[in-house]
C-alpha cells in the first residue's frame, strides 16, 4: 500500500494577509533547524507501529516556508523518513519554496540531499499586485528563482494568484506568458480566496479589499485554461495543468484517497484502519509545543466510517479530469458509489454534469466553474 508523506515546516519569514495556514513569522537565524529536524525523527520513531506495510510514494514538504529550512537539517528529515520504509526507486520529494529564499546555492543544496522537485509560489509576476499580496520578492525576484531552479531541476512548479485586486484578462495572459518561457512542467493557478481570521477577511469586512467578481473570476480561469491547453498543458485539477507525465505524483494520491502521513507541528495525516474505517490525526499546532512533545498525543483525532470516507472521495476524486474510480472507492470503504448515491448521481447525469463511462465519474471540464454546487447535490 502506497503512502505519501507531508512534513509541515510552520515558520515563514512574514505571514502573508491572505494566510490562514498554520504558521508563525520567525527570522531565519531564529528557527530551530537541527530540533526540528531531530522532532521530526522523533515523531516517525514513535509511530513506527503504524507504517508497517507501507510503501514510500512520496514526501512533500510544505508550510511555511520550507525553502527556510536549513538544507542539511532538512536533508535529516529527508534521511529518516527514508529509513523508515524499504527502498523504492522512485520516490518524487517536493519542497515549497519562496522566491525570497530560493536562489542558486539553495537549488544546488536541495538537489544534493535528494530533493527531485521543486514548487515556487511566485503568486504574481506583477510588482503592486504582490504589494498587495503582502510578498516579500518582486517579479524579478520572482524570475530570479524560477531561472535559478530551471538551473538545475527539470520538475519544477509554479504557482500564480488570480483573481486579484481587478486582475484583466490580459494582465493573467502577461504573467502566464513570462512563466511559459521558463518551459516549466506543471502549474498551480489558484483564485484569491479569503479566509476567516486574517487581515484580508478583516478588510473585506470594512469594504477595503478589491476583489474580482464571479463573472470576472470565470473569464480569467478560461482565459487561462484556453491559454495552457494551446501550449500543451493538460488541465488534470481544477486548480492545477501539468506537461503529460507531469503531475504531482503526492497530491494526487491526496485527490485518488490514498492514504497519508502528517509530521511536524500542525501536519495532518490519514490512514487506514480496519473495516474499511480510517484515523484522520491532527499534530499539535504551536510549533513550541510539537518540539517539545513531538509524539505526543495528536490535538485532533477523527475516526472515519466508511460513508464518510466514499463522500470524501467524491469530493477530491471529482476534482480530477479522469475523476474517480468506483471499483478503486469500493475497495477503499466497502461501499458501492452507485448504491449510495445513485439518485444523486443520475440527476446530474441528466443535467449534463457527471458522466459515468466505465467505472469512471467525472465532472466534465466545461462544468467546473460550478463544481462545488454539483458536488453539493450529491449530499
Amino acid at each position: 500500500m502506497r503512502l505519501a508523506v507531508y512534513v509541515h515546516f510552520p515558520y515563514c519569514e512574514r505571514r502573508c494577509p491572505y494566510c490562514d495556514f498554520a504558521t508563525v513569522a520567525e527570522e531565519r537565524d531564529r528557527i530551530p533547524h537541527e530540533r526540528y529536524a531531530s522532532a521530526i525523527a522523533e515523531e516517525l520513531s514513535a509511530r513506527a507501529d503504524e507504517l508497517r506495510g507501507f510503501e514510500l510514494h512520496s514526501i512533500f514538504f510544505g508550510g511555511g516556508t520550507p525553502s527556510l529550512w536549513a538544507s542539511e537539517s532538512m536533508g535529516r528529515a529527508i534521511e529518516a523518513i527514508r529509513s523508515r520504509f524499504e527502498p523504492s526507486r522512485s520516490v518524487e520529494i517536493t519542497v515549497e519554496c519562496n522566491p525570497s529564499s530560493l536562489d542558486r546555492a539553495k537549488v544546488c543544496e536541495l538537489r544534493s540531499i535528494g530533493v527531485n522537485r521543486l514548487s515556487i509560489g511566485v503568486q504574481s509576476l506583477d510588482d503592486e499586485r504582490l504589494r498587495f499580496l503582502g510578498r516579500l520578492h518582486d517579479a524579478q525576484g520572482a524570475l530570479r528563482a524560477l531561472e535559478a531552479a530551471r538551473s538545475e531541476f527539470e520538475r519544477v512548479s509554479a504557482d500564480l494568484i488570480f483573481a486579484a485586486a481587478n486582475q484583466s484578462e490580459e494582465e493573467l495572459l502577461r504573467e502566464l506568458d513570462a512563466l511559459l518561457g521558463f518551459d516549466l512542467e506543471h502549474l498551480s493557478l489558484y483564485a484569491l480566496t479569503i479566509e476567516e481570521g486574517t487581515p484580508f477577511f478583516e478588510r473585506l469586512r470594512r469594504g477595503k479589499l478589491p476583489m474580482a467578481s464571479d463573472e470576472r473570476y470565470a473569464r480569467l480561469f478560461l482565459e487561462a485554461e484556453a491559454r495552457l491547453l494551446r501550449e500543451g498543458y493538460r488541465h488534470y485539477e481544477v486548480s492545477n495543468y501539468a506537461r503529460p507525465g507531469g503531475e504531482s505524483a503526492h497530491n494526487l494520491a491526496y485527490w485518488q484517497g490514498e492514504s497519508y502521513l502528517g509530521l511536524g507541528a500542525a501536519a495532518v495525516g490519514c490512514l487506514p484502519l480496519p473495516n474499511h474505517r480510517a484515523v484522520r490525526r491532527k499534530n499539535r499546532i504551536a510549533p513550541n509545543e510539537y518540539l517539545d512533545a513531538p509524539a505526543a498525543e495528536a490535538q485532533e483525532m477523527e475516526i472515519l466510517e466508511p460513508l464518510d470516507r466514499l463522500n470524501e472521495a467524491l469530493m477530491l476524486g471529482l476534482r480530477l479530469e479522469d475523476g474517480l474510480s468506483l471499483a478503486q472507492v469500493k475497495e477503499r470503504t466497502g461501499l458501492d458509489v452507485l448504491e449510495e448515491k445513485g439518485r444523486a448521481i443520475q440527476r446530474g447525469m441528466e443535467r449534463a454534469d457527471l458522466v459515468l463511462e466505465g467505472d469512471r465519474l467525472r465532472v466534465p471540464r466545461d462544468r467546473w466553474l460550478r463544481l462545488d454546487g454539483i458536488i453539493v447535490d450529491l449530499f
